[in-house]
């Protein structure tokens, strides 16, 4: 089995450092960054990525562009998606609720409560095909 590769979309070096190294809690884990919506894709091209982790704002590309573009490709379509949104940002959470992200989580990023998100948005995804993670 393949370990699980990990998508970081994040504009801010800082921040996308941050999210790759609580990510490296998740054992035999890879984990792929990019700057905005448009490096993801590109980088999904060549990568099999499992699960994306995206920053809403960005330049050229913001994160509810990609999740659209995701949800509306087969390939993609059932990929684990959180978004990561500032504070306050109620409209912009909801709307990528809408578009089809199966969590979010507000800035500034815990690294314990980045890693249980993830885990329950797995758990979730294994029980709607009826496995086990």
């Amino acid at each position: 089995m393949r370990p699980m590769t990990f998508l970081v979309v994040e504009d801010s070096p800082t921040m996308r450092q941050l999210i790759s190294f609580s990510l490296r809690r998740f054992p035999d884990c890879r984990i792929v960054e990019a700057v905005d919506g448009a490096d993801a894709l590109r980088r999904m091209a060549y990568d099999e990525i499992d699960f994306v982790l995206t920053d809403i704002n960005m330049p050229i590309m913001d994160g509810l562009k990609l999740v659209a573009l995701l949800r509306a490709n087969a390939r993609t379509r059932n990929m684990p998606i959180i978004i990561i949104t500032t504070e306050g940002a109620e409209e912009d959470r909801q709307r990528g609720l809408e578009l089809g992200a199966d969590a979010y989580i507000s800035k500034p990023v815990e690294a314990d409560a980045l890693v249980r998100r993830v885990e329950q948005v797995l758990q979730d995804r294994w029980a709607e095909v009826g496995g086990t993670p």
